[in-house]
């Protein structure tokens, strides 16, 4: 289960540096987290996972696999994009593609770093990006409503609903706000998501700050932290230029001068992390001799579907899942004291997974 979020940003505010060195991170990691590239601005990255570590310890794996995210560099903004100015259509389709969205926002101060607006105003420029979604949101729905009319006359239930949701989604944007504002019913959540609109993908503020600021941010991403929580959304503190030295060093001297800068971590592990969060995805765990490794799933989801991660059959012929939270796990060393303990279940099919759980499925073939 592949899910993408894409790293979007107007020139010069450090996005090709993050993306780039996200990618030299990753791929300089351990076998924990590796990293490959799919194509030139497409990278598959490990979800930094202390857990997977300590469970693949007590089971001595022999090998560790992560969890993944596709983060996708995406570029062509201008203003205007929305009419295809610069690579405008090519950027707008590619938001298209991913889950979420990753905005980079400049919140440094450097003269020899020229902005495209000449002026360093984070919040203007998520408000420039933003309006040019907007208005290719809205561009769509025009012509979508305008192609539902045959259909409508014809009293296709189908299209009412397409046609109802796409003008409550209309109406909101016309008011100013993002298409994502707009409450959605349960029964309408698959037809609202199916419309593919750019401005109902999740939000996440990245912002880039000197190197001196990356402990405690600046009054730049305070305003971003500010608009963020009035959104609704997330926000990250990095500094690109830290994580751009760090992608360069082997783990240990990495580790080294984290400590000497003050920060607990990377900046893009919680960049990763704050991403994971912010697409409400979470981890269950097999773990054995062989290999432990993580699992990516929606918050919400079912024991069936979580095992049909795994493998289609699996969910196909589910039978039940012997399940030992995390922290049991832990406190019996491994899977024999969970037993002996009692601390293994077995769950049935309308068992809702929790995050963390260990997980070992039964089905038929």
């Amino acid at each position: 289960m592949g899910f993408k979020m894409g790293i979007v940003g107007l020139p010069n505010v450090g996005k090709s540096t993050t993306f780039n060195a996200l990618t030299k991170t990753a791929a300089a990691q351990a076998a924990n987290f590796p990293f490959c590239t799919i194509e030139p601005n497409v990278g598959d990255v490990g979800v930094p996972d202390a857990r997977l570590d300590k469970l693949a310890a007590i089971a001595t794996s022999k090998q560790i696999i992560p969890t993944r995210m596709t983060f996708v560099d995406i570029a062509g903004l201008v203003k205007g994009a929305s009419k295809g100015e610069g690579l405008g259509n090519q950027f707008l389709a590619n938001i298209r593609e991913v889950d979420a969205i990753a905005h980079v926002l400049r919140c440094f101060e450097d003269k020899d770093v020229t902005h495209v607006e000449d002026r360093i105003d984070p919040v203007a420029d998520a408000e420039t990006i933003e309006t040019e979604l907007m208005l290719a949101d809205l561009e769509s729905i025009e012509k979508r409503r305008a192609n539902l009319v045959r259909k409508l006359k014809g009293n296709d239930k189908e299209a009412q609903q397409q046609d109802r949701l796409l003008q409550e989604a209309q109406e909101m944007l016309e008011s100013g706000k993002p298409a994502r504002l707009v409450e959605v019913d349960a029964e309408d959540a698959k037809a609202w998501s199916m419309l593919q609109l750019l401005t109902t993908k999740p939000v996440l503020y990245v912002c880039n700050v000197g190197e001196s600021e990356s402990v405690e941010g600046n009054e730049h991403s305070k305003a971003v932290a500010e608009m963020a929580a009035a959104q609704g959304n997330s926000h990250v503190i990095i500094s690109a230029q830290i994580e751009e030295e760090i992608s360069q060093l082997e783990a240990d001297e990495a580790a080294m001068f984290l400590e000497e800068m003050g920060l607990a971590e990377a900046g893009l592990d919680r960049l990763i992390r704050a991403g994971y969060e912010l697409l409400q995805l979470e981890t269950y765990f097999t773990v054995g001799p062989k290999e432990a490794r993580a699992w990516t799933i929606k918050k919400g989801t079912l024991a069936p579907q979580a095992a049909g991660v795994i493998h289609g059959d699996f969910e196909k012929g589910f039978i039940r899942a012997e399940t030992i939270a995390y922290d049991d796990y832990i406190a019996c060393n491994g899977e024999s004291g969970a037993k002996e303990a009692g601390k293994m279940r077995a769950e049935g099919k309308s068992y809702l997974v929790q995050d963390g759980d260990v997980m070992h499925f039964l089905f038929n073939t």
